[in-house]
């Protein structure tokens, strides 16, 4: 039976809170990437996405002039448009090999034009949701919802899990007020907590 007119039986009901997930599996990040190899803008945008706390609808508005000729270290300020604050992060191999492949595929374009472009010019970060369920759907997550945001959710877990980032570096990249709200934020808090009880003395 077909739902009303105007109406999506999968859209979530008023007021209930749509929760995206990180990435976890460092495995299903390696399969992305090679999903992605042949296709140079996605591939950067994923890259650049993982490796960077900067959201979605910023990286879109990143313009080629403000990475081309960048080298690892180098740093890379955009203002946020959710808070208007300039924001910068260093770039690493990892963003600027994937940045660089871009460019080079692109040789067209000039230093005002956007980074990350779609057949019919600016890409939106609704877009980006729907390419993002795609690849994680390709390589087998199905578990979790993901989407734009997974990208900032997925280089905070895994400086936090992997790389055993310090919590107040985490809270300062992400703009929190609290370990909880950061912890929260990249769905670890009840890992984290579960841990602590397998731990024998």
């Amino acid at each position: 039976m077909s739902s009303p007119k105007g109406r999506n039986p999968n859209h979530p009901k008023p007021g209930s809170i749509i929760r995206v997930e990180p990435i976890r599996d460092v495995k299903a990040i390696g399969r992305i990437k090679k999903l992605l190899a042949d296709h140079p803008r996605n591939h950067a945008l994923f890259v650049l996405g993982i490796n960077t706390a900067f959201r979605a609808g910023d990286l879109l508005r990143v313009r080629v002039g403000q990475v081309r000729g960048l080298a690892p270290g180098d740093m890379l300020a955009v203002r946020e448009e959710k808070t208007g604050k300039a924001r910068a992060v260093v770039l690493n191999h990892q963003a600027l090999e994937a940045i660089q492949r871009l460019i080079e595929a692109s040789p067209d374009k000039d230093d005002d034009d956007l980074l990350f472009t779609g057949t019919r010019g600016s890409m939106t970060v609704q877009y980006v949701n729907r390419l993002v369920k795609a690849w994680c759907a390709d390589v087998g997550l199905h578990r979790e919802n993901y989407g734009s945001h997974s990208f900032r959710k997925t280089w905070g877990y895994h400086q936090r899990v992997t790389y055993r980032t310090d919590l107040p570096v985490l809270m300062d990249a992400f703009g929190h007020s609290t370990q909880r709200q950061t912890l929260s934020y990249l769905g670890i808090t009840t890992d984290e907590v579960r841990q602590c009880y397998m731990n024998g003395l």
